[in-house]
């Protein structure tokens, strides 16, 4: 599968290197390049993408203005958002606008392959054939077996063998569940829910993520596969991951 997109960043080294990382990664198809969110505005009404590679902070209209747009006219229908900027405030802001990803200036190649398989994963997942759609629940849990976690403004059960992995984002968390398509966003620290969580069954391998340590599906010297998500083992906790690993060698 092939993912047409677009970039859009009012600096021109910042453009430059995205569309350096869309060039070589195979699944994506550069369309088009845009220094105004207004301009690419202009393309999508011409010529719709799969996805946007958008800054947030730009003259004119912002990134978030033009999510905003997109989403009252084709709500649920048009292009997924990866959101790129160097200011960390907004990634509540762009969560809650349903962008698929958020990626702090300045980034690296890794940080953006991550990004872009979440969209070839939703993409691959929306082109599966329809069937009908069975009611989707969480895992049973014991009472001992679940968090109570606040989203937006109230509390919410989650099933802890229903977390596949949890990102960390500053003052919040983004949890994925297995039995839903879209993580969830609760205002919690990484490391106060680190803390709520059982150690036989969760380990943080990285300052930014927790996984969910049977969920692993295969292991590699500096990261885990979980699902479509490739996640990295930083060299903090890799003593504490490798000792893990090494009672099932």
């Amino acid at each position: 599968m092939t993912l047409t997109c677009i970039a859009v960043d009012d600096e021109p080294l910042a453009l430059e290197l995205v569309c350096t990382f869309i060039k070589q990664t195979p699944f994506l198809q550069l369309a088009g390049r845009y220094t105004s969110a207004l301009a690419a505005l202009n393309h999508l009404h011409q010529q719709p993408v799969d996805l946007i590679f958008l800054d947030i902070q730009m003259p004119d209209l912002s990134g978030t203005d033009l999510a905003r747009v997109l989403d009252k006219g084709q709500p649920g229908q048009g292009p997924r958002i990866i959101f790129t900027t160097a200011f960390n405030q907004y990634a509540l802001e762009g969560y809650r606008l349903d962008a698929l990803d958020y990626l702090l200036k300045p980034f690296n190649y890794a940080e953006f392959i991550r990004a872009a398989n979440k969209a070839l994963a939703y993409a691959e997942l929306r082109q599966k054939p329809t069937e009908p759609n069975p009611v989707v629940t969480a895992p049973a849990a014991a009472d001992d077996e679940y968090i109570f976690l606040k989203v937006e403004y109230q509390l919410v059960r989650v099933a802890l063998n229903d977390i596949l992995y949890i990102e960390g984002l500053k003052d919040y968390v983004k949890i994925h569940l297995q039995s839903a398509p879209k993580p969830i966003l609760s205002l919690i620290s990484l490391k106060a829910l680190e803390e709520k969580l059982p150690a036989k069954k969760f380990m943080r391998i990285h300052r930014s993520f927790i996984v969910a340590l049977d969920k692993i599906q295969s292991v590699t010297r500096q990261s885990v596969q979980i699902g479509a998500a490739n996640i990295p083992v930083s060299d903090q906790y890799k003593d504490a991951f490798n000792k893990f690993i090494n009672r099932w060698v």
